[in-house]
């Protein structure tokens, strides 16, 4: 049995009472239809409506945005860069610098600004969020392989300086952190996957879809959705999320992520037995692990893996409970063993 009966009973406690968190102060974006022109890059000097602007009027809302949230968004951060393989890698920074550090892996067609109002909460961390090539505000790549995304964490890890961080990957971003552990195990101290599964859950396309190029912010606002789909979403995270997955080109606004980032990857079931840093699994009640799945991923790891479970949340639970994934990533970092 998979859940609370390897759950502590101090997490057990945090995660019902996830509400609380708020005052101690990203999967897969899909937009529907085809495109209807090629999409071009904004040279600069363009007379278009800045994208700073655009992505932050006509907020959805913004009456009924809970004092804990916008605190977050407040909270400073630093946006830096580095190379990696020719290819500029963007990521975001909280927390001053002497702190443990946490670094949050994003999951496929996602981002870092997934992260915005999760970061600042986790106290007592110097949190970095990177996006990985082809996503977010980071440079696209001919081709995507798994290797490549490693080699940006790890070399994200290494920019920054940062003595052994705790690596927190959602979905693919789990897996990403899992491989990157296994590359680099001196680099990393533990990993934590949120909701990531030994296989794919949904069907891909046979071919990568340009994205649709949409005249307003608005319309492309409206039309933003989660693969596998997840019908409750916090309304001002959802707004937040799907602004800044956006970016202007040529006639309007288009999606961030690389269409060709989705593509068959090996079974992860290949990797984990590699796995040789502690390592646990946030999974949720309408995710994409049932539980039999849990308990092979227990196995496969050699039964060492703690397993929490959290009630009511889909397989995005920074856009419909984040307060309560905080909670349990909060308590659980507190109470794991780490790693010398």
């Amino acid at each position: 049995m998979i859940g609370d009966a390897l759950v502590p009973g101090r997490l057990r406690e945090a995660v019902t009472q996830g509400a609380t968190i708020g005052h101690a102060l990203c999967d897969l974006v899909i937009a529907g239809g085809t495109a209807r022109q090629p999409i071009e890059k904004i040279a600069p000097g363009s007379s278009v409506t800045s994208t700073h602007e655009a992505l932050t009027n006509s907020r959805v809302g913004l009456a009924h945005t809970p004092d804990w949230f916008s605190r977050a968004l407040a909270c400073d951060s630093e946006s830096r860069q580095v190379e990696v393989g020719h290819v500029t890698i963007n990521y975001r920074v909280w927390g001053d610098a002497e702190l443990p550090g946490v670094i949050l892996v994003h999951g496929a067609g996602a981002c870092a600004r997934w992260w915005d109002h999760i970061a600042p909460l986790l106290s007592g961390y110097r949190v970095v969020a990177l996006d990985l090539s082809g996503h977010g505000d980071s440079e696209h790549r001919p081709g995507y392989q798994l290797s490549y995304w490693t080699a940006e964490v790890a070399a994200v890890a290494t920019a920054e300086a940062m003595h052994r961080p705790i690596l927190v990957g959602h979905s693919l971003g789990g897996r990403v952190s899992t491989l990157s552990a296994i590359a680099h195990p001196e680099l990393f101290s533990r990993v934590v996957m949120i909701d990531t599964p030994l296989s794919h859950q949904v069907s891909l396309p046979a071919q990568p879809r340009a994205h649709r190029v949409y005249e307003r912010v608005e319309d492309a606002v409206a039309r933003f959705r989660t693969l596998p789909e997840q019908k409750h979403m916090l309304h001002y995270v959802r707004e937040h999320i799907a602004r800044h997955s956006l970016r202007a080109v040529r006639g309007g606004w288009t999606w961030k992520f690389d269409p060709r980032i989705f593509h068959s990857r090996p079974p992860f079931a290949h990797d984990l037995p590699k796995m040789p840093l502690p390592l646990a699994l946030l999974r949720y009640e309408h995710g994409l692990i049932p539980e039999q799945m849990a308990d092979q991923m227990v196995s496969l790891v050699g039964g060492s893996m703690p397993v929490v479970q959290l009630a009511g949340s889909g397989h995005h639970p920074m856009l419909d409970r984040p307060l309560e994934l905080v909670a349990a990533l909060r308590t659980l970092l507190s109470a794991w063993p780490s790693t010398p």
